[in-house]
Parts: C-alpha cells; sequence; structure tokens
C-alpha cells in the first residue's frame, strides 16, 4: 500500500513538473511561430506545428536533461517537426513564383485553389518597443519577400539557413538538429545561399519601417485613393518596376499602367465609397485590409488583404490575399 501510495504521488509530482514546464514555456510561442512559419510559409500549418511542438516537449519532458536552454530544446523539436510536416509536400509559392512571365491586365483571371499559396503572418502585438534592433531583425527574418524565396529552398536548406543566418546557431548544433556533420551543414548553407541570390528580388533601396511617418502618408494615401476609386493618384504611389500579385489568381503584374489597367478593367463597377480600409501590419510591412460594399446589403465585406511592401522610393510590391479567413486571425472584423 504505501509502495503504491509513493508511486501515484510520485507521477502527480512528474505531472506537475511537466504542466509547470509547459507554462513557463508559452513565453517562446510567438517566436517558435515564426519559426515554424518560415520552414512553412502557412500561418495556419505553423500555429498547428506549433501545437505539435509542445505536445512532443511534454511527452518528452522527463528525457531532457538540461544540457541546453528550454529555449533551445523546443527549437530542436519544432525544426524536426516541420521537416517533418513539409516531407512530400510542395512549397508555397506566390504567383510571380510560378515561373511564369507577368501576366496582360486585359486576360482573364484563372484561380487556382488547388495550390497551397504563401500566406502572411500577422506581426506581433506584444513587441517591446525599448529594443528597436530586435524588433528590426524578427521583422526582416519574415519579409514576404524572404520567405517566398526561402520556399525555393528544401526544408533541410531552409532549416540550417533559418537556425544559422536567422538564430546565429553554430554549425555544430544545427548538425545536431537535423543530423548532419559540420562540413554538410556548412554545404548546404553555402547552395542555399546560392540558391536565395538567384531567386531574391534585389532592391537598391530599403523598406520603410510600417511605424514610420513616411509608412503613415504613403498607407494613408493609398487608401485614400481607393476609397475614392481615384487611379490617377494611385498610379504615382508605385515604383516604376512595382509588382502586383492576388493569389489564388496565378497571374502576376508588373509597372504601375498594367496594375492600374487590371484595377480598372477588371472592377469596372467599383466607384467612390465602395471600398473601405482598415490598418494593420504584417511580416514587417504595412497592411491595408480591403472591405467591398455588398450592393445587395450595403455592407462592407472582408474582401482582401493588401501587404505592402513599401520602399523609400514608393510602393515596390503589393501581395493582394483573398482568402478572407485571414481577417479572422488577424482579428480584424469579417464586415464593416
Amino acid at each position: 500500500m504505501r509502495k503504491l501510495l509513493f508511486v501515484t504521488v510520485l507521477a502527480l509530482d512528474e505531472g506537475g513538473a511537466k504542466d509547470a514546464f509547459l507554462a513557463d514555456a508559452q513565453k517562446y510561442r510567438r517566436e517558435l511561430l515564426a519559426h515554424c512559419y518560415r520552414m512553412t510559409g502557412s500561418l495556419h500549418d505553423a500555429e498547428d506545428l506549433v501545437q505539435e511542438t509542445y505536445l512532443r516537449a511534454w511527452k518528452s519532458y522527463d528525457r531532457f536533461e538540461g544540457k541546453s536552454s528550454v529555449r533551445t530544446w523546443l527549437y530542436r523539436i519544432a525544426t524536426n517537426t516541420c521537416l517533418t510536416a513539409l516531407d512530400g509536400r510542395k512549397r508555397r509559392p506566390l504567383p510571380s513564383g510560378l515561373g511564369g512571365p507577368s501576366a496582360d491586365p486585359y486576360a482573364d483571371l484563372t484561380e487556382r485553389h488547388e495550390i497551397a499559396w504563401l500566406e502572411p503572418i500577422p506581426d506581433d502585438p506584444h513587441e517591446d518597443p525599448a529594443d528597436p534592433s530586435v524588433i528590426a531583425e524578427s521583422r526582416e527574418s519574415v519579409r514576404l519577400a524572404l520567405i517566398a524565396a526561402l520556399q525555393h529552398l528544401s526544408p533541410r536548406q531552409r532549416a540550417v539557413l533559418v537556425l544559422r543566418e536567422v538564430l546565429q546557431w553554430k554549425a555544430a548544433e544545427v548538425g545536431e538538429v537535423i543530423g548532419a556533420s559540420t562540413a554538410a551543414v556548412n554545404s548546404l548553407l553555402q547552395r542555399a545561399r546560392a540558391q536565395l541570390d538567384e531567386v531574391a528580388p534585389s532592391r537598391d533601396d530599403q523598406p520603410v519601417s510600417p511605424e514610420s511617418p513616411q509608412a503613415a502618408e504613403a498607407l494613408a494615401k493609398y487608401i485614400a485613393a481607393f476609397e475614392d476609386y481615384d487611379m490617377d493618384r494611385l498610379v504615382e504611389l508605385f515604383t516604376a518596376d512595382a509588382v502586383w500579385e492576388m493569389p489564388p489568381f496565378d497571374g502576376w503584374y508588373s509597372g504601375p499602367a498594367d496594375i492600374i489597367a487590371l484595377s480598372k478593367y477588371h472592377c469596372p463597377a467599383a466607384g467612390a465609397g465602395d471600398m473601405r480600409f482598415l490598418r494593420t501590419t504584417a511580416n514587417g510591412q504595412p497592411v491595408a485590409a480591403l472591405y467591398m460594399r455588398n450592393p445587395e446589403t450595403n455592407v462592407h465585406e472582408a474582401f482582401q488583404l493588401h501587404v505592402l511592401d513599401l520602399r523609400t522610393r514608393g510602393i515596390a510590391h503589393v501581395v493582394a490575399f483573398m482568402d478572407v479567413s485571414l481577417f479572422r486571425k488577424f482579428g480584424l472584423p469579417e464586415t464593416l
């Protein structure tokens, strides 16, 4: 009886310790979400993989020897969870990453729902404004252009690049996670960098922080032009080489003239007052959340999330995500 009581108490103590560990480990949830997002390019998948990471950590807590920090241990579990999930999966592209040329704005639009498209991720609302360098670094590592470029790498290359370049892990530490030698890790990193140089867009100016006065002014002008449906004002905001894309449509459009032609030709019935916007941020970039007026109900309904790549020269890239389920993920209402 005494032995049974002892075992029961011991089990309760172990269970309590595991629960306490899991509660303490929750402070790493947001950065683990960003890590899984970099690996997958999907907010939905990243959320599921973080849950799986914590479940695996809770189950294997008794094997945690404390040789590394809890944070490092969680990253190891998260990385391997992502690698397992990505095995055999196709990459998540943007339309411009499908390999085709820019589209004719007067051609028919084609939706491709069979493609698992890249998704945006909302910025962390709890970032510490007292440490702008940390914020800038974390945002740079989830910018849409980088996440789209990472999709061209194999999952193992992705893991190596993120762990080495973003998290600043040593090659030997990365090797322990993915089961490779230091030499193999360095080789994977070299090939990953070379591939990124081939696919990542080159810019001669820097991105503008979404909290800066310049970003606030540019976003205000962008929203006002759309809400007034003044395409002449809108065209002035884009750079000469600006790109527009809107998954799940598989076309992408280059240059202000084609972008405006696309809007006029495919949305000719829109007028002043038909569009309203809310402002937020995602991927370290300004976001204009578009609500389109339903003529039958006269209610403005969630329609698109415009993620802007704002540069010192103007708006260089807009991805208008048409997955309205993202509005809830961003804490945005479905109607205005």
